[in-house]
């Protein structure tokens, strides 16, 4: 038992020789901010910039769509979309086939979508444990037939 122990003492001390042998880093060195400010010049606020970025900016962000749904059945996306519409939400119902059967989801209407918050989500993920949400784009993702 001594002999392991003088055995891992020895271990050990060599290690820390080891460890320490290499020389301290250097700090790397950083070139000053000012040589950055030529390349700082085309960065703007959005609130900064002409009022056409801003539109194309804001139709970017109205094209895309929150998509509700996932491992549901027809009966719940039925009742989520009814609960929706009463919350004056639009909201379209689509399926989608695939090998585990047929997957039924809601699309918000992007001009609904500012209606559809986390504590709403939240409520709603509380009273349907399947459900996920995903924002996508609203082109084509699936088909109703």
């Amino acid at each position: 038992m001594r002999w392991v122990f003088l055995l891992l003492l020895m271990l050990n001390a060599f290690y820390y020789v080891w460890h320490h042998q290499d020389a301290p880093l250097r700090p790397k060195e950083v070139a000053p901010l000012a040589s950055f400010k030529g390349l700082r010049q085309d960065i703007r606020l959005l609130s900064e910039s002409g009022s056409s970025s801003q539109t194309e900016l804001s139709r970017a962000a109205f094209s895309q769509c929150l998509y509700l749904g996932g491992d549901i059945s027809q009966a719940d996306a039925r009742t989520l979309e009814q609960r929706l519409t009463s919350l004056d939400i639009q909201t379209r119902f689509g399926q989608r086939r695939d090998e585990g059967g047929a997957i039924y989801w809601l699309r918000i209407e992007p001009e609904s979508r500012r209606l559809v918050d986390e504590p709403l989500l939240g409520t709603l993920a509380q009273d349907f444990p399947k459900l996920k949400s995903k924002i996508m784009s609203c082109e084509g993702i699936a088909t109703t037939d």
